[in-house]
């Protein structure tokens, strides 16, 4: 200790031995209590979350060479053939699915009984009837990257 400074226990021995103040209006804090209001906190609250989104990977869609839309026209007519007989087609579409918060997406199967092609918006319908729900599905007709199914696997057979 250094000489200049006065002993604590000479400086505080008036109080040293009083006993500890308890407020009247607020009882006594449990030590389980006490303890809580210095555990530790989320301060970066959503940090986490940000960085779970961030490692999370998304695919790049890839074009369509011109002899791969081609197949899919001969596909889709195939089938709008096959409508017009009365026939309702199982087919199954890998369509690109668009990320809503970051660039690229996903590729996704949807395999389902195909009600009708409407050629002008460009879209398929299907009855929905594949996955329990009975909202009729639309797919875009720029989102298919594949057309599969007994129905036109022919054509997939004569490409190659």
């Amino acid at each position: 200790m250094a000489s200049a400074e006065q002993d604590p226990r000479i400086v505080y021995a008036d109080i040293i031995h009083l006993p500890h103040w308890q407020s009247p209006t607020h009882p006594h804090m449990s030590l389980h209590d006490r303890a809580a209001q210095f555990s530790s906190y989320k301060a970066l609250s959503g940090y986490e979350d940000m960085v779970v989104e961030e490692a999370r990977l998304t695919d790049e869609e890839h074009k369509l060479e011109e002899e791969d839309l081609e197949r899919l026209d001969r596909k889709l007519r195939l089938i709008a053939n096959d409508i017009r007989k009365g026939d309702h087609p199982l087919i199954s579409f890998t369509v690109f699915v668009p990320d809503e918060r970051k660039p690229g997406g996903r590729y996704e199967v949807i395999e389902d009984t195909v009600a009708r092609i409407d050629v002008v918006a460009h879209k398929v319908i299907l009855t929905g009837k594949q996955d329990g729900c009975h909202m009729r599905k639309t797919i875009s007709f720029d989102k298919i990257h594949d057309i599969g199914g007994d129905l036109v696997k022919e054509i997939d057979e004569d490409w190659q």
